[in-house]
């Protein structure tokens, strides 16, 4: 069989993303509402960090708004898993009711026919605010603006994105082999509201915990030093875009080895 190229994926996620938007759409009043509840999630996650500082100038050598920058930070790279990977919490219950199966007998890469399915539009509300955040915080702290500061962020946000894709996909695919899924799938999600602080706040062993084992660290934290601390980058940031590929490509390969295991329902 022909090998299908990215320009042949390309045009069937347009497809698959355009029928997937009309649906939506077809029920505007739980659009609306469910954008207004992300937009307002994200609003006292700011006014959190308003209340905090106001009673502490800096927080362990970081400014207000160095931590606004993170916050906006996180957002706009945790935008991608929940807009293009939001049905792996879904997965548990094709697999465990055997609808799965559809999804083995089509001729194209299983992995992008099932997380293609879904688009969760609302997830565009949280890009805005993150890119809002990102630039007020950056006015404020009076960073420097070039081509190449942009390109830095970019990348960074992207190598970001794609820890956090791959923690959710090693951690939904997990449902594959275990029964109560969801709690590990949940676990592993909490975790991402660590990403908007600073690792150096926390003790030595969450350091470790954060950055080796559940690497939230990376989805903020390290790629984020490269624009508010340039003279002081640590290794681990430069690093941030091969382990962001690594991990990604490492939970792909776990996500499709568990789904080529299944074999109908109550596996």
């Amino acid at each position: 069989m022909k090998r299908k190229g990215l320009r042949f994926y390309l045009r069937i996620y347009r497809k698959i993303l355009a029928q997937d938007l009309k649906s939506k759409m077809s029920y505007r009043a739980d659009f609306i509402i469910s954008t207004i509840g992300m937009i307002f999630t994200n609003i006292a996650g700011f006014v959190s960090f308003w209340i905090l500082f106001r009673n502490f100038p800096s927080i362990n050598g970081w400014s207000y708004y160095e931590m606004l920058f993170l916050y906006g930070f996180s957002l706009v790279s945790l935008t991608p898993v929940q807009c293009l990977f939001d049905n792996n919490w879904s997965l548990r219950m094709y697999v465990y009711s055997g609808d799965f199966i559809k999804y083995c007998f089509r001729p194209i890469n299983l992995f992008f026919y099932y997380q293609s399915e879904v688009f969760d539009i609302k997830g565009l509300g949280q890009l805005a605010f993150g890119i809002g955040t990102i630039a007020y915080s950056w006015s404020h702290l009076g960073l420097s603006f070039s081509p190449l500061m942009l390109l830095k962020l970019i990348v960074f946000l992207i190598t970001a994105s794609l820890i956090m894709i791959s923690l959710q996909n090693a951690a939904a695919a997990t449902c594959f082999w275990i029964q109560n899924s969801f709690y590990v799938l949940d676990l592993v999600t909490r975790f991402k509201d660590y990403a908007k602080y600073p690792i150096t706040i926390f003790s030595p062993v969450f350091r470790f915990i954060f950055t080796f084992v559940i690497p939230v660290a990376f989805i903020a934290y390290y790629p984020s030093i490269v624009i508010l601390r340039p003279d002081s980058v640590p290794l681990l940031t430069w690093l941030s875009p091969i382990i962001g590929i690594l991990f990604f490509f490492g939970s792909y390969k776990f996500w499709m080895f568990g789904a080529m295991k299944y074999s109908g329902t109550g596996s």
